[in-house]
């Protein structure tokens, strides 16, 4: 079982000409992508072009390898393939690229780097849109405001606001959930997800702090309403509420 493992730059630094804070980067990238942090050690930085040998003490390495093999497979915990990314946008932006091999040599993930292709990204695209969140800072010195709003785990921090809005919105920093009104700007990745690039709040209001349970009783007791015949209202409100991945 592999006890070592060694991290390829190629077609880039040597090791002489590596800059210290690149090199700070790269291992803390390769610690996180290995994990067992009290068991990987650095052990040497290799002559020719740049290699990083890593050593893992007995205990821990069944784990790195079920770790680093899974995430050549394309899974593994979250925080490996985070620290996959950020190896391979490392190699990118030095213009190199590179790969995780074992102590036989054998390469366990290549890192395409500067061969890699560049995500189709379509856009900008301006469109009336609605936010939902909670105020948790308002700045700016000038006439424009900044608006930070979160949403449970999602935070949207490009928010901008006129300074009469901003003086309406102060009274609820920290308050309630707010339905922000406006324009806002989008752009479109490959993979179908939409990434908020700007949002100009023109007004606002204040959503009802109610359980989704009685929200659904509400609407079941509507006139004509439909809400009786769906089996499972909560979920379709949720489904609703975070727009199944389109931008408005």
């Amino acid at each position: 079982m592999s006890g070592e493992y060694q991290f390829r730059i190629a077609d880039s630094y040597t090791p002489a000409t590596l800059p210290m804070e690149r090199l700070a980067e790269y291992m803390t990238a390769l610690a996180r992508l290995l994990g067992e942090g009290a068991h990987v050690h650095f052990q040497a930085i290799i002559p020719g072009s740049v290699r990083l040998k890593a050593r893992v003490d007995e205990p821990a390495q069944l784990k790195v390898r079920e770790r680093v093999y899974a995430v050549r497979d394309g899974g593994g915990p979250k925080d490996a393939r985070k620290a996959y990314d950020a190896l391979d946008e490392l190699l990118r932006k030095d213009n190199a690229s590179g790969a995780l091999a074992g102590d036989d040599g054998a390469i366990i993930i290549p890192f395409p780097g500067r061969t890699r292709s560049e995500p189709l990204v379509f856009g900008p695209f301006r469109q009336d849109s609605t936010l939902d969140g909670q105020i948790f800072r308002i700045g700016g010195k000038d006439d424009t405001k900044h608006v930070l709003i979160r949403d449970g785990a999602m935070e949207f921090t490009d928010l901008v606001a006129s300074e009469s809005i901003a003086l309406r919105l102060r009274h609820h920093l920290f308050g309630a959930t707010l339905r922000f009104h406006g324009e806002g700007t989008w752009f479109r990745h490959g993979d179908g997800t939409w990434e908020l690039k700007s949002f100009r709040i023109n007004d606002f209001e204040e959503l009802e702090d109610r359980p989704l349970s009685e929200v659904v009783a509400s609407l079941r007791k509507v006139k004509g309403s439909t809400w009786r015949e769906v089996p499972d209202p909560i979920r379709e409100l949720l489904e609703d509420r975070h727009g199944n991945g389109d931008a408005n």
